[in-house]
């Protein structure tokens, strides 16, 4: 296996085509091995950026698999900002220790910085393996399982009456519900724009996927002849002596209303045969949770979404805006990164900032993961800093940049996978 200067860690490579087949093996082994069905991997196929992948090769064999995909990221303020989505990242068992993960994550930033691209973000099969590499996790999503035999909906907001609602052909309403989406993103820091392509993730229906629930249904929400919504979910079906005790399974909703919200999971709780509503990855703020009879009978559950790293520290909190002033001096600490260590003077307001290079005394000390936890406003600065990693420097600093940083009316999400 090639190595490095220092003989201590394997070169990564980009992808080549004739490469895809071998190196995609690679990285489904490395999550269980389960085949895929044609049209995923096709899919696959046809989404993977191959100047910004990498492999590492032993001989013939692939060992290390990485990917960054070209999105652009809304962050507080409503812009939306390059940022390279890092995935499809893996080690083969044999290849492990010796480096290979950090050669791919030491070629992927550099990257990324010459690309231009301030931000590189990922989700993470396991939650500690990238703060050593400046990731910080920014946003969170809820999980729930709702009882909806003993949970009841009150209060619906004005207008739920009026939203009439439609099944569709998942795969014939694409278009709709991907405009739908498109309206939403610059909305909610954390959302992506979503790519050529992507749009078919959506509605991938592999029968693997159901686990003994129906293919993928889909309903649209409707007002005055405009799609204000869609839901997309599966039935499973089931059965006990006492009757039937089935479960909806929210895969993906999209509403640009409360009305439309609303009026979508009215009827999922109502659906008959069924006794219980799952939904994953909802927002941390979903109003559903101010529409429950019983929020205990919700089985609400918090899990890390979207990490975000400050791959350009300047760039990236000059892309922002702030909820409240902030002129705050931070002390950087970034080992892997290191061309962004160093104090920086960030300025901002709800208009605009300017963040850059500055001899002044810090007003506050943290690490760029640190940073890039707070980055969309989802995770408080203050409260990094009353868990030990943030340090406030000069009285008030601390509470100053931890308000502005804040994202404003709408928790971060991130309801687009990559």
């Amino acid at each position: 296996m090639a190595t490095d200067a220092t003989g201590s860690a394997a070169i990564p490579r980009v992808l080549r085509r004739d490469e895809w087949d071998r190196w995609y093996d690679t990285l489904l082994r490395g999550f269980g091995g389960v085949p895929e069905s044609a049209e995923e991997r096709e899919l696959w196929n046809s989404l993977t950026e191959f100047d910004r992948s990498l492999g590492v090769w032993d001989g013939d064999d692939c060992v290390g698999t990485a990917g960054a995909f070209r999105f652009r990221l809304t962050v507080p303020g409503g812009a939306s900002v390059p940022a390279a989505g890092v995935t499809m990242v893996s080690v083969a068992a044999t290849h492990r220790r010796r480096g290979v993960l950090t050669s791919m994550m030491r070629r992927q930033l550099d990257d990324v910085r010459a690309w231009g691209e301030p931000l590189a973000v990922l989700t993470a099969s396991e939650p500690a393996i990238y703060g050593r590499f400046g990731y910080g996790i920014a946003t969170f999503h809820l999980n729930a399982g709702i009882d909806t035999s003993r949970v009841r909906l009150s209060s619906l907001p004005a207008g739920t009456d009026e939203v009439r609602l439609r099944y569709a052909v998942p795969a014939e309403v694409v278009d709709v519900c991907e405009a739908v989406y498109a309206r939403l993103v610059s909305s909610r820091p954390g959302m992506l724009a979503r790519q050529p392509g992507w749009e078919r993730l959506g509605v991938l229906d592999p029968e693997r996927h159901r686990d003994g629930a129906s293919p993928l249904q889909c309903v649209l929400a409707e007002r005055d002849g405009e799609t204000v919504g869609y839901a997309r979910y599966r039935v499973k079906p089931g059965w006990e002596p006492a009757g039937p005790n089935g479960s909806v399974i929210l895969e993906n909703s999209a509403a640009l209303d409360p009305a439309a919200d609303a009026a979508m999971l009215r009827f999922l709780f109502g659906i008959d045969l069924t006794s219980a509503l799952v939904m994953r990855g909802r927002p941390v703020d979903d109003a559903w949770q101010h529409l429950v009879s019983d929020i205990r009978r919700c089985q609400p559950r918090l899990r890390d979404s979207l990490h975000v790293r400050l791959v350009d520290v300047g760039a990236a909190l000059e892309a922002r805006t702030y909820q409240a002033p902030v002129d705050v001096v931070f002390e950087v600490e970034d080992a892997f990164c290191p061309w962004n260590a160093g104090r920086w003077r960030l300025s901002g307001d709800a208009k605009g900032a300017s963040c850059a290079r500055t001899a002044d005394a810090a007003d506050v000390a943290l690490s760029v993961r640190e940073l890039g936890a707070a980055y969309l406003g989802g995770v408080s600065l203050g409260a990094l800093g009353a868990a030990g990693r943030v340090r406030e420097l000069r009285r008030g600093a601390l509470a100053e940049a931890s308000l502005g940083f804040g994202a404003g009316v709408a928790a971060p999400w991130l309801p687009h996978g990559f």
